[in-house]
């Protein structure tokens, strides 16, 4: 039984095909195993696709943890409360004085040794010099407006009587400050549109007309009256007084005006 067994495993030579033994193989078997057979899985062909070029827009987020919200070039951002914050590199952090070594002032702090400008509290006013006369005290000053001074700024709008008589008023019209400004004659701007209107005595005028201004020169006013104009002295802005200041007032134009009646009027 154990020979036959034998006899079955052990293959048996044939002429037609020949085994190949080799010294330095265990292989042992048919020259036509050794065929090139097809391979089971096919290729794969490995191929890098060029990765098409997107800008994104990076927004970034105000808050503290820094997020950062990109989105692609081809859709639209809608900005919110939320996505809005600084460039980077725009804002900076203020230094923090008087908090040790770390701080990157040193021990002073960058306030230098000793002297008052080391000191806590308020330290020196602007423009003191040690207690010697300072440089704007000691420069030279200009009178009037160029000085800094109110008595310099003009307190009308002054119109001559030539450039009333150019415009071309017909008898009976009115002059004022709203009239010469629809003719186009002044046009105040600034400081000067709270300005009241002034009449001066340049030239001459024959017609007669209707004139309310806030003042009148000497000469406005002879020539307005030769010609038969009337004249209105508009009253000015009251200035604001104190109650008790203003009562006092009272009291001394109502005073006033009795002796004034009286010396008009002997008994």
């Amino acid at each position: 039984m154990a020979s036959s067994l034998l006899s079955l495993s052990t293959p048996t030579p044939s002429t037609t095909t020949p085994l190949l033994h080799l010294s330095t193989s265990n292989f042992k078997g048919s020259i036509r195993n050794l065929r090139k057979n097809p391979p089971v899985f096919p290729s794969i062909k490995l191929s890098q696709a060029k990765s098409k070029q997107t800008q994104s827009l990076v927004v970034l987020n105000s808050a503290a943890s820094g997020v950062q919200e990109t989105v692609t070039g081809g859709q639209n951002v809608r900005f919110r409360l939320n996505n809005l914050g600084p460039q980077p590199g725009s804002r900076k952090k203020s230094k923090r004085k008087g908090r040790g070594h770390a701080a990157g002032q040193g021990g002073s702090c960058g306030f230098g040794m000793r002297g008052q400008k080391s000191r806590s509290g308020p330290g020196v006013r602007k423009g003191f010099e040690g207690g010697q006369m300072p440089l704007y005290r000691r420069i030279p000053k200009l009178r009037g407006i160029a000085g800094g001074m109110h008595a310099g700024l003009p307190k009308y709008v002054p119109v001559n009587l030539k450039d009333i008589a150019d415009l071309g008023f017909q008898e009976g019209e009115e002059v004022s400050l709203e009239s010469l400004k629809t003719k186009g004659l002044i046009n105040p701007s600034g400081r000067e549109r709270r300005l009241p209107l002034k009449i001066l005595g340049d030239g001459e005028l024959s017609v007669k007309l209707e004139f309310k201004a806030r003042a009148f020169s000497k000469s406005a006013k002879q020539k307005l009256e030769a010609a038969g104009s009337s004249l209105t002295v508009l009253p000015g802005r009251k200035k604001w007084v104190k109650p008790s200041v203003a009562k006092n007032i009272a009291r001394a134009e109502e005073y006033f005006a009795k002796k004034r009646a009286a010396a008009d009027n002997p008994s």
